[in-house]
Order: C-alpha cells, then structure tokens, then sequence
C-alpha cells in the first residue's frame, strides 16, 4: 500500500480530480477500482478516503448545470454590462432588479438532516396535483437591497408577471391596467414615469418572452423600465437563483405540507427570512462605513 505521500498518489490524484468534473460520479470503491486498472495504484477504499479528504475531497451531492451550453461571448458581454448596471445601481442612480419565479410543490425535494445512527429521517411524499404554489420574485441590488415576492396557485404566465412588474416594480398607479395611457400618454409625452430609472434583468423562460410581456418592453421603457434578456442557459448570472436556493434549502425546513395556504405560509416565512438577511446587509455595511 502506497504511503500518503507517494509519488503515485501525488501524480494520480490531479487526474481524478479533473475526471471528476467531467460529468461522471464516483463512489470509493470506483474509484480504487479506477486508480488500480487504469493507473497501477492500488489504494484500498478505506485509505483512498483519508488521502481524499486529505486532499480537499469531500462527499457532496451532485447538481446539473447548463453553463457547458451557453454562448461563452455573449455570456462576457452579459457580465460586463451587468457590472455597468450594478455600479449605477451602487451609485443610487438606477435601480437593479434580477427577477425570476420558482414553484413550491407540497413535498420539496429532499436534502441533508441531522439524525440518530441507524435511523433515516423520512419525509411523507404529498399529491402533487393542483397544488403547486409558483412564486414570483424580485432581488433589488444597490443602495436599497431588498426582496419583493407574489405568490399564486394558478399558472405564472405573462399577463401575471406584466402585473407584477408594473405594480410591484415599477410602482405604476392602477398596474398593468393602465400601461397603455402612462407610456402613450398625450403626444411623445409619457403620462408617468417612474422617479428612478430601473433595469430589470431576466432570463429567456416562456413568459418572460411571450408576446404578452416582451412585446410592452417599448412601454415598459417609457415609463423608465428596461428589460435586460440574459444570454440562454445562464441561470448563474441572474442573483436571484441563490436567494431561492438558499431559501428551499435553509429556510424551509418543513418538506411537506398538505394544502396551499400551509404553502403559502411557509414560502412567505421562508422569504421574510431572507428578506430580512438583504436589508440588514445594507444597514450593517451602513454602520461599518
């Protein structure tokens, strides 16, 4: 058996960690198996475990990306005008928003707990059917960071979001009702505008382009909304994605719920939670200035 610090561990634990992003997951004893036909080293699996943590490894769970199909050139164009948007944003002069939605069903996908040796927690599996609860929400970045949200049990499409962006967002008086009559106005002249110009960043989902929605973009500018698509297959440019991850995985504890409205209380719990995180990050930076 190799010692810790043998050459042939050396030379062959890069290599496992580069074929360990390729897509492929690997258990102890596939991967001694691996070391041991393809590379001559032979590690039993209960010493290759001490040299892995030894050497930053540890045993996670896996998730799928869609970073290995975007567009490398518009994505660098994407970061660079985002980082223009947020030091307008920093400077008080815009408004940032990165908007998205995510749904709630009655049983969240499971995740990691602390239990009793010999015992595995369970989490009761609920109907699905009819009682999802899709959440839109709004990550405002900046002077004034903070999270708006709305939740409804009927289908997110575009006229629910144009409602939510107008009244919710843009703060336009009456909501998308009167859209037409703030942006037409009287002549070139926009009836209302909003005080503090506000870019709200999006990604390419169903609603977010369908003519409902998208094809106001010229009204939404109007009235001082602009819309900013990011390049498809980029959900990690759009901030809000880790306000929702951080919010079902650490916020929402409870993993099952049997109606809607146990939904609905849970989601705005776990929401306020993180709400409360955004504004308080503003006024501690405040007080450390």
């Amino acid at each position: 058996m190799p010692a810790a610090g043998s050459q042939p561990w050396r030379t062959h634990r890069v290599r496992a960690g580069r074929r360990a992003g390729r897509g492929r997951t690997w258990t102890l004893a596939g991967l001694a198996q691996c070391l041991r036909s393809e590379r001559g080293v032979d590690l039993d699996s209960s010493w290759l475990s001490v040299l892995l943590h030894r050497d930053g490894f540890r045993w996670k769970r896996t998730r799928d990306s869609l970073r290995h199909l975007a567009d490398p050139v518009l994505q660098q164009a994407a970061r660079a005008k985002l980082e223009d948007l947020r030091t307008e944003a920093d400077a008080g002069i815009r408004d940032l928003v990165f908007l998205d939605e995510s749904g709630f069903a009655p049983t969240t996908p499971t995740g990691y707990t602390w239990s009793r040796i010999g015992q595995r927690a369970v989490v009761p599996r609920e109907d699905t059917r009819d009682r999802r609860v899709n959440v839109f929400g709004a990550l405002f970045v900046g002077t004034a960071p903070d999270l708006l949200w709305q939740h409804t049990q009927g289908k997110s499409d575009a006229g629910v979001l144009l409602e939510f962006l107008c009244s919710k967002l843009a703060g336009l008086p009456g909501g998308a009702a009167s859209l037409d009559l703030a942006a037409d106005g009287i002549g070139a002249l926009p009836v209302w505008r909003r005080p503090r110009p506000c870019t709200v960043v999006l990604d390419n989902a169903s609603a977010h382009v369908a003519k409902a929605f998208k094809g106001r973009r010229d009204q939404l500018a109007r009235i001082g909304v602009e819309l900013f698509y990011l390049p498809p297959r980029s959900p990690e440019l759009n901030a809000i994605e880790r306000v929702w991850r951080s919010a079902k995985y650490e916020d929402y504890p409870d993993r099952a719920h049997t109606s809607t409205d146990d939904i609905e209380a849970a989601v705005d719990q776990a929401l306020t939670r993180q709400q409360t995180r955004i504004r308080g990050s503003a006024a501690n930076f405040t007080q450390a200035a």
